[in-house]
């Protein structure tokens, strides 16, 4: 150990000589900012673009629309991040050139729509990084060529993050066939509805915040059946409401329209004015581990020709209906319903009841495992089984239905298929545990008691009847 002690100090020595002599290198005020960590800050800023060099002014009056594309054009040009300060900017028809990455600091600085046009828009680009900017679209009208006040089309990786939009004249956010990622931004008081994906490539929508949209919370809508892959997680969708009207094509706070293979996990929807998540002619969509209170209508729907669907370990509280997987008619079917929960339903809807109408727990009809759910307070029904002859392979298994105004309502219209209703805790169903219905119209007495006798298509066992 000795031997190496002098071997050790004169390399310490050199060392120490080589700092001193650069240290004797810069100015005075260069070392003082160096000992006080300014110039760690002047080394993080090295790739930035600083607005002021642009012309660039904070809280300026007038439009900066020209400056500030200049200002992006550089900085995406010399391949650097546009940094800007707190402070408002009032801006229109800002086009957005592939390599745009622009930083401000989050909830401090503001973009403000001009109006006479479109606010920001990307075509084609291959990647588009904004994060840290406030976009106000002042409820100023936007053009016919975009739908949202940030509208990215072709964007092969577009990153949203830290973003807040609000005063959206259409949508917050429109990404039309783009991939890349939406997060942790808060998208409010959009005319029609906070995100609109359209086309999408495989796009990440996660921990963000929608609310007070007019028409929509969450879309992820294709133009033609096709695959999708978008994964929607961790959300708080919050106070969506339908102004436009109709009976579900508005109001919902994650919507699924056409596309596949998409995963809505661990959101939070709450008051919305028609369904907490709606998945219309989506096929292998899960649906996972969410929460939806206080839903106008269905809180919770696979509808129309969807082939695949796992809704489990949802908790539901309030709406018309809790869980619908429908339109059998229409090629819906196959579906895993596990592990929900379902509570305090209404009979009364955002419009007139039809069909079955409102207040029922569960409606189901083709293709379907279900099992482990909880359904309490449903004034109808806790479980409508099949839609006239729209029965076929229904397995009811160890579930529990209590405080509904009948328990399970079965189709034993001509052409239902098989349904095995075994195994499940039926407590306080005044109306029956399990009772025979074509469509609409009770005319069985209660099937628990008396057994499937004529109705060939049902088995029922070893269910227990408070």
């Amino acid at each position: 150990m000795s031997k190496n002690h002098p071997v050790l100090s004169r390399r310490n020595l050199l060392l120490s000589l080589a700092g001193a002599s650069a240290a004797s290198l810069l100015a005075p005020s260069a070392v003082t900012r160096a000992v006080s960590g300014d110039l760690f800050s002047q080394i993080d800023l090295r790739g930035g673009h600083d607005a002021d060099l642009a012309g660039l002014l904070p809280d300026a009056v007038d439009d900066q629309s020209r400056r500030f594309q200049s200002a992006i054009d550089d900085a995406a040009a010399a391949g650097r991040i546009l940094r800007l300060p707190p402070g408002s900017f009032v801006i229109s028809n800002i086009d957005l050139p592939d390599g745009t990455r622009i930083m401000g600091v989050p909830g401090a600085t503001r973009l403000i729509y001009g109006g006479r046009g479109h606010f920001m828009l990307a075509e084609g680009a291959r990647r588009i990084e904004l994060s840290g900017l406030v976009l106000d679209g002042a409820n100023q009208r936007l053009g016919g060529h975009v739908s949202a006040l940030l509208h990215l089309r072709g964007v092969s990786e577009a990153v949203i993050e830290d973003m807040a939009v609000a005063g959206a004249d259409g949508h917050g956010i429109t990404l039309e066939a783009c991939a890349g990622r939406i997060n942790h931004s808060e998208i409010s008081g959009a005319r029609l509805a906070g995100i609109y994906a359209i086309e999408s490539r495989g796009l990440a929508i996660t921990r963000n915040v929608v609310r007070d949209c007019a028409n929509g919370g969450i879309l992820v809508h294709r133009w033609s059946v096709g695959e999708d892959a978008t994964l929607i997680d961790g959300n708080r969708v919050m106070r969506i409401s339908a102004r436009a009207g109709g009976t579900g094509q508005n109001g919902n706070g994650i919507n699924i329209f056409r596309a596949g293979n998409v995963m809505v996990t661990n959101n939070l929807v709450s008051d919305c004015a028609f369904s907490a998540i709606r998945a219309n002619s989506a096929s292998n969509i899960q649906i996972v581990s969410n929460q939806a209170i206080r839903s106008g209508e269905t809180a919770i729907y696979a509808e129309f020709s969807f082939q695949g669907a796992v809704i489990a370990s949802n908790l539901i509280d309030g709406g018309t209906v809790g869980v619908s997987v429908a339109n059998f008619n229409e090629g819906g079917r196959l579906a895993a319903i596990t592990g929900n929960i379902i509570r305090n339903l209404s009979t009364q809807g955002p419009y007139s009841a039809e069909y079955a109408g409102f207040g029922i727990g569960m409606a189901i009809e083709a293709d379907a495992a279900v099992s482990g759910n909880v359904i309490e307070g449903a004034p109808k029904w806790g479980v409508l089984m099949g839609w006239g002859p729209f029965l076929r392979s229904v397995n009811f298994t160890g579930n529990t239905i209590r405080d509904c105004g009948a328990g399970v309502a079965v189709s034993v219209v001509e052409g239902a298929g098989a349904a095995l209703i075994s195994g499940n805790m039926f407590d306080a169903t005044p109306g029956g545990a399990i009772i025979g219905c074509r469509w609409n119209e009770v005319v069985t007495k209660d099937l628990a008691k008396t057994g499937a006798g004529q109705f060939t298509h049902l088995t029922l066992e070893r269910n227990a009847v408070a």
